[in-house]
């Protein structure tokens, strides 16, 4: 009977601990999904590039991709 009780013990903890888990997971989702990341700024922002259109090829694009990592 002892055994028994600690397994209900430890169900129930590992149950609340799920659902309350689950619940901050939908939480955070949903603060998130409010947030709009790519709206235009507002105030006084400035254009950071002014090449409009690069002219790479594809290997030499690459190459800056691996030498820079962007």
């Amino acid at each position: 009977m002892r055994t028994l009780w600690q397994m209900v013990k430890v169900f129930l903890l590992f149950t609340g601990c799920t659902i309350l888990f689950y619940y901050s997971l939908v939480w955070f989702n949903h603060e998130y999904d409010n947030y709009h990341r790519y709206d235009e700024p507002q105030g006084s922002a400035i254009k950071v590039s002014t090449v409009e259109s690069p002219s790479f090829d594809w290997l030499s694009r690459l190459l800056f991709f691996y030498r820079d990592g962007e």
